[in-house]
């Protein structure tokens, strides 16, 4: 199993780090990234091949990848997403495909979040769970998250963030565990969901599966501290949480 880190987006909302970095790439500390964080958090849990899809200013994380490779003893494979700057992380991760057969755990680039997360993710395989969602069903939901209707007997029933927040069971923090299994129905789905509409979300790939009867299994995170960085605000709180006072 390997990881696999989206990093392709713009993060517009995060200027003037953005007008040359990507996301991922905007600093939480003087030292530390959100790349940092994640690939850090693979190591801790034995994961140490990784894959980062690359696109909005690719040349930054090139730049790094020996640094990163040194400093958290992983080795790094670039995947490019030439829509990255127009299209949405449906077809980001698309252009992974090939990787899927590997099985993989896939970290959104703009989610600072501990390495139980993926420990979570790493205890909860086994039997016929193919696909299976970190989630926080801890958190008071708002409008912007992108929520879950999950039951251990049922699995995953909806995904969205066109949701009433009061139906939800949690939140999906942008970390998933998908078994080599899942490889051929995931690439197909995320296929018709960027070929339907490129500005669709991978989680309406998941949504497609879920309606075709396909289980989707969840993984709850528990009490942790974590945080989707889309604004100042986010990164503001996302240095709360790395470096605390």
């Amino acid at each position: 199993m390997i990881g696999l880190v989206l990093a392709a987006g713009a993060g517009r909302r995060l200027r003037p780090y953005t007008d040359t970095l990507p996301k991922a790439l905007v600093p939480i500390d003087s030292d530390t990234t959100v790349l940092d964080l994640t690939l850090a958090n693979y190591a801790e849990v034995g994961i140490t091949e990784v894959a980062i899809v690359v696109g909005y200013a690719a040349g930054a994380v090139e730049s790094r990848v020996k640094g990163f490779q040194e400093r958290y003893g992983v080795t790094l494979e670039l995947v490019h997403n030439d829509k990255a700057e127009i299209w949405n992380n449906a077809y980001s991760l698309w252009c992974a495909r090939d990787l899927l057969s590997n099985g993989v755990v896939l970290a959104n680039g703009d989610t600072v979040h501990p390495a139980s997360v993926q420990r979570a993710l790493l205890d909860a395989r086994g039997g016929d769970r193919r696909i299976i969602l970190a989630l926080d069903t801890e958190k008071k939901l708002a409008e912007e998250e992108m929520k879950v209707i999950w039951s251990e007997a049922a699995g995953v029933e909806r995904i969205t963030k066109l949701m009433d927040p009061d139906t939800a069971t949690g939140e999906y923090i942008g970390v998933t565990l998908i078994e080599s299994t899942a490889a051929a129905a995931l690439t197909e789905a995320l296929r018709e969901t960027w070929e339907s509409d490129p500005h669709l979300y991978y989680e309406d790939g998941y949504q497609i599966l879920v309606d075709r009867g396909y289980r989707i299994d969840g993984a709850p995170i528990g009490a942790v501290e974590w945080v989707e960085i889309d604004n100042h605000d986010d990164l503001a709180r996302a240095r709360e949480i790395v470096c605390p006072t």
